[in-house]
């Protein structure tokens, strides 16, 4: 009989990806070639009356969209109010960088959006650990990039290369923007998929505001594959997201049940919770060609199979087959 063989693990470098093959967006001599539009000129005229100082106006060369380079008066801009709550670690380690070294070299990125009854007239997505670093410092004004379209301070998750979002802060940024665009227009959660990233932040995000504890990260990868943006405004769709955040959360009590009844049977692990929710998980081993189940349909199956869930019949071993990694920390 021949041998099986196995397929070779490469330990080599991973190639990169092909190049586009085609030139895109514009060349370098033609950033400063063109004429502002109106929309443009008006925004500098503001940054000047707030006592900015606009530094240069260019198109960025890739979409070719007008930007504005400008010192900004440091009390007039705050984050956006729907982002991740500061790091105080991460605060104070860029300020002991920008304070050694002498110099701020990351302009953050802001859009015009003044604040009834406050002294706000700038908004930053991505940018609010170098400003609170740059406030404590003591600094008068900050290098901002001024981006136009105002709707860019919606789209926090795209921009941030700032610090990486754990999934509770995605999922709270998200529900919190959720909530503000709710109150502006009749716009679907589908017409917003770039901002909300995914779906199932959208759900998690409001069982996190019920409980900053909620293990979502055990969750997680089964609501990727079964949550999708309803055709519905976000206003209608909220009572939906509710329902959903109110099922899963109904679903975690009767897991974490079995999970403490596993641990007085005597099993300590960190992979618990994750074992019992692959256990119940009715998309695991759902052959490809089956039709997909929807989110209720998923919750209906888990709920289920977590009821009749028999702790006695599990043993160690089973637990030792299971491998895999501790859900992602939340």
């Amino acid at each position: 009989m021949a041998e099986k063989k196995t397929k070779k693990k490469s330990t080599g470098p991973r190639k990169r990806r092909k190049l586009a093959g085609k030139a895109t967006g514009i060349a370098a001599k033609e950033i400063l070639s063109a004429v502002p539009p109106a929309n443009v000129n008006e925004l500098q005229a503001a940054i000047d009356a707030d006592g900015g100082k606009v530094l240069t106006t260019y198109r960025e060369p890739f979409g070719e969209h007008w930007l504005i380079i400008a010192a900004l008066p440091i009390d007039q801009v705050e984050p956006t109010p729907y982002q991740r709550n500061l790091s105080d670690t991460h605060a104070r380690k860029l300020e002991g960088v920008i304070a050694k070294l002498g110099r701020f070299l990351d302009p953050i990125v802001t859009v015009r959006k003044e604040v009834k009854d406050s002294p706000t007239r700038y908004w930053t997505p991505n940018g609010n650990h170098r400003l609170q670093a740059m406030k404590t410092l003591g600094a008068t004004s900050i290098i901002a990039i001024v981006v136009p379209e105002a709707a860019t301070a919606y789209q926090i998750l795209a921009l941030n290369t700032e610090k990486a979002h754990n999934l509770r802060e995605r999922a709270l940024e998200v529900i919190r923007m959720y909530q503000e665009l709710a109150t502006l227009d009749d716009a679907t959660e589908e017409s917003y998929a770039l901002e909300f990233e995914e779906a199932a932040l959208i759900t998690l995000g409001l069982c996190y505001l019920e409980n900053g504890r909620f293990s979502g990260g055990a969750y997680h990868p089964i609501l990727r594959r079964s949550d999708i943006f309803l055709k519905k405004s976000l206003g209608a769709a909220m009572e939906i997201r509710r329902e959903r955040a109110k099922a899963l959360m109904d679903l975690d009590k009767t897991v974490v049940e079995k999970v403490d009844a596993l641990k007085a049977k005597g099993l300590t692990s960190p992979y618990l919770k994750s074992f019992v929710v692959a256990r119940i998980n009715p998309i695991r081993f759902r052959p490809k060609d089956a039709a997909p189940l929807d989110f209720d349909e998923v919750l209906e199956r888990m709920s289920a199979a977590a009821a009749k869930l028999n702790v006695d019949k599990i043993k160690v071993e089973d637990l030792a087959k299971s491998g895999g990694a501790p859900a992602e920390e939340n």
